[in-house]
Parts: structure tokens; sequence; C-alpha cells
């Protein structure tokens, strides 16, 4: 492969919020809502100059080990080359380690901005490969194909390589409860089984076939299909005021899952209702939508 022209313009990508799961699609669905970190990146003369704005502004590190540095090299090596220098501004607005994707918007954003840097970017990286090499610098392809793609997503693995499919999601409204505290996506795997009963399975499966419907048009379905006996019980042990939230929340009736692997919480259809109630002073409500687009390369102002 020749090496890659760069462009001398900066370029700005924006990626939405995730929320992987959903209930029983372990690593499989996710949905992309209306929060968005954005990102700039300019080619420079030589070095790394890497800023960062908002959320993460105290704790994300300023040098190569940053997730976006890192997923603009890797995108930069498949297209062909990295470029003498580089320039990262992030304006972060997702909260990080809450399970809503941060991670994989960093990882989105320093590919796609890395590709529109790239004249023909787009055809020597088209989302199939963005995709996948977004998913292989994650881990798993969930949260990144919600956030590269929009809407909801499906998300599995064929022949090692991650695939996905996108859905128009129909009558959603959703509401998350984000709380003060962390936890990392590694340590909510740490504490899942290695093995499940063939009944939780079963279960699972139904209600995850059934979210399909349930997601897009029926949303009286919500709540019989995002029932799940797989990985959130599990996790709420460790998490347990994220647990006395979700079964308080669907003692009530309402299609509460864990967000990711926590501790936020998303209630994915209330009809209207003001949940207020259910924070007290622990839990930061967010009323948003569902983003249709996923990541998208905009103007550079000023």
């Amino acid at each position: 492969m020749a090496r890659p022209s760069f462009r001398a313009a900066p370029v700005r990508v924006r990626v939405p919020a995730t929320s992987a799961n959903l209930g029983p699609g372990f690593d499989v669905f996710a949905l992309a809502l209306d929060l968005y970190d954005d990102v700039v990146l300019r080619i420079a003369d030589q070095g790394l100059s890497v800023d960062v704005a908002g959320e993460g502004a105290d704790d994300l590190p300023r040098n190569a080990r940053h997730l976006v540095v890192k997923a603009v090299r890797a995108a930069f090596d498949a297209l062909g080359g990295q470029p003498r220098g580089l320039e990262v501004v992030c304006a972060n607005r997702i909260p990080q380690s809450r399970g809503l994707g941060s991670s994989a918007a960093a990882i989105v954003a320093g590919i796609v901005a890395a590709r529109a840097l790239v004249l023909g970017g787009e055809e020597l990286l088209d989302d199939a490969a963005a995709l996948a090499l977004a998913a292989t610098v994650e881990g798993h392809a969930d949260n990144v194909a919600a956030c590269l793609l929009g809407g909801l997503t499906l998300a599995w693995n064929e022949q090692g390589l991650a695939r996905a499919l996108r859905l128009d999601p129909v009558g959603l409204a959703p509401i998350l409860f984000v709380p003060a505290t962390r936890s990392s996506t590694a340590r909510g795997r740490r504490v899942l089984p290695d093995a499940v009963p063939l009944a939780d399975a079963a279960a699972n499966a139904a209600r995850a076939a059934l979210l399909v419907p349930a997601l897009t048009g029926r949303p009286d379905l919500l709540f019989a299909a995002t029932q799940d006996r797989l990985h959130q019980g599990v996790r709420a042990v460790v998490m347990p005021r994220t647990g006395a939230l979700l079964d308080k929340l669907r003692a009530d009736g309402r299609p509460a899952v864990l967000s990711g692997s926590g501790p936020a919480v998303l209630v994915l259809h209330d009809g209207g209702a003001d949940l207020s109630s259910y924070a007290g002073k622990t839990w930061q409500v967010l009323r948003l939508a569902v983003d249709g687009t996923g990541a998208t390369v905009l103007p550079v102002h000023g």
C-alpha cells in the first residue's frame, strides 16, 4: 500500500454515547444516545499534542497513551502510514467509566478522524473495516458499532471480524440515571461466571429475540423483553446502589436495564412519566433521545 496523502485542514468528529446489552442482549445490542464527545484532529509538522476539556480532563493522559491517539495510530497504520506529527483536541461530555461507551467513543472518533484526514480514506477504510478495527482496539463490538453507525445495532463476529446490523428504534424515550461513582468495564467482566445454567441461557435467548420487535415498534413488549438472567444480577452484587435502583424501577413496571457494565441505569421507555423521584440525591437524571447518525464529520470553526 502506498503511503497516504494527508489533508492540511483539521477535521472535527462528533461521536455519541452508547448503552450496550440493553438487558438480555449481552455483547450484542447497543443503542446510540444524543450525548456527544467532539474530537478535532490536525496534522502537525512534528510531535504529538493532546488537549482534553470536559469529562476526564483531570484524569486522562495527554500523550500517546490517550485512547483517541491509540485509535488514530491504528487507523493510520491501516491506511498506509503515520504523519510526521499530530494535534488532538478532545471536548468530552460523555461521563467516563459509567457504562455509557466513553472508551468506544474515543476509539471511533480517532478512527473516523484519521480516515477523514487521508485523501481517499473512506474508500481505503470503509465502515465495515472501521468497525472491525474499532472492535479490535476496544475488545468487543457492541458499543463501537452503535457509536459508529448510530441507532440500534446488533453486533457479532464472523470469521474473526466484527460485523453489525443497524436498525431504527421506534417509540423510545430513554432516560439515564448516572451516579457520581465509577466502575470499569474490566471490573464488570471479572465478576461474570464462565458458565451459566441452560435454563438461564434459553431464557435470555428468548428475551433477546423479543427485544428486536420491542425496540422497533412494540414498546408494550419492552418490560418483558428487557428481563435478563445472564449478567445483571451478578454485576448488581458489586454495585449495590445500582442494583437497588434497578430493582425499584422494575418493581414499578419500568423497563430498566444496566447500561453496559454499569453503574448507570437506562430506562428505555417511560410513556412520558417523570422519573425524577427515583433519583434522590445519588443520581443525575438525563432525558435523552436516540442518536440516528453515529460518528459524524463536522466543519471546524475558527
